[in-house]
């Protein structure tokens, strides 16, 4: 089933996508073909059909890339399911699309096309899980993913977790002001300096959020004027007494003076521990991390061999 939450249901995510990334497609076919296709001069160009294959289970993400590789090389892409869908689970080689064109471009998108949705749709799955499993545990705020992205591929990764219904988080450094720990080391220790610097540079449109390894630096970064207190690495326990004594002190829901992120080593075998009110964001590289991809292939129609009848992967032609 399509996602509920975050930005598929308000929207089609491949609306959120900027006009530069029909060019990062474009640097993916040129770094996959830098010169010769031997390949495509053995078979060719005659018209071919090729059938995309889910070949385990998962939700479907990532089918802006998948189209606009294939588009790029002449080809047309028909989907006979939707992005956000679930596949792979009743049926063990879903059909999910089917592409048209010359068998050499065919062959020529074929891994670059399967690369890009095999991973995002395996990020778009995990998040999906997550978001599940926490609210099963009660859970009513934000999931979100990290900047602990792969280089080059951010945009995938980042719109995966938008169609798997949990927050992308800042796309880079430009979208808010996050003061780690070495940011407040190199400028002195002094974390209201840290977020006043922030402030006077960043202006009035962009967020300033502080990590903190304490309720003692959480209290100072709010008090300096931050808009978020990320409580890095706390345990369980210790993440429910902080946040409830910040939200006491601080204010609750639109009262707030600030907001209260938890992070550092959440993973699904421990985020539950973690669940309670007064937290707002829980935030989780293992969304995007040394994730599972889901299993596609595309496999091109045979065509009857010209001599003995025989399809070219063996199979007879009424196969």
């Amino acid at each position: 089933m399509p996602s509920t939450e975050g930005a598929p249901a308000h929207g089609n995510p491949a609306h959120l996508l900027p006009p530069s990334w029909r060019k990062t497609v474009s640097l993916w076919l040129d770094e996959d073909t830098p010169s010769f296709d031997y390949g495509g001069f053995v078979v060719g160009d005659d018209p071919a059909e090729a059938r995309l294959l889910a070949k385990s289970a998962g939700i479907v993400a990532g089918v802006p890339f998948f189209d606009e590789v294939f588009k790029q090389l002449d080809c047309t892409v028909q989907w006979h399911v939707k992005e956000g869908d679930e596949v792979g689970v009743k049926e063990k080689k879903q059909h999910v699309a089917t592409v048209k064109g010359p068998v050499r471009c065919l062959l020529l998108g074929e891994r670059v096309a399967l690369n890009a949705l095999a991973r995002c749709s395996g990020i778009a799955t995990k998040a999906h899980s997550l978001v599940s499993m926490l609210r099963k545990a009660g859970y009513k705020n934000t999931l979100a993913g990290t900047r602990k992205t792969t280089p080059g591929f951010r945009l995938v990764e980042k719109y995966g977790m938008l169609v798997g219904g949990c927050d992308p988080h800042r796309q880079d450094l430009s979208a808010m002001t996050m003061l780690k720990d070495n940011h407040i080391w190199a400028c002195g220790g002094s974390i209201p300096s840290a977020v006043a610097a922030a402030k006077a540079s960043a202006g009035f449109a962009v967020k300033v959020e502080v990590e903190c390894q304490s309720e003692e630096e959480a209290n100072t970064a709010i008090e300096a004027g931050a808009d978020v207190v990320m409580l890095d690495n706390f345990t369980g326990d210790g993440v429910k007494v902080a946040s409830k004594n910040l939200k006491d002190k601080w204010g609750r829901g639109t009262n707030a003076r600030a907001m209260i992120e938890v992070s550092g080593g959440l993973t699904e075998d421990n985020v539950s521990e973690y669940v309670c009110d007064d937290i707002d964001i829980i935030s989780s590289s293992s969304i995007h991390q040394g994730v599972k991809h889901v299993d596609f292939s595309l496999k091109v129609v045979p065509k009857a061999a010209k001599t003995d009848g025989k399809m070219g992967n063996g199979e007879s032609a009424d196969t």
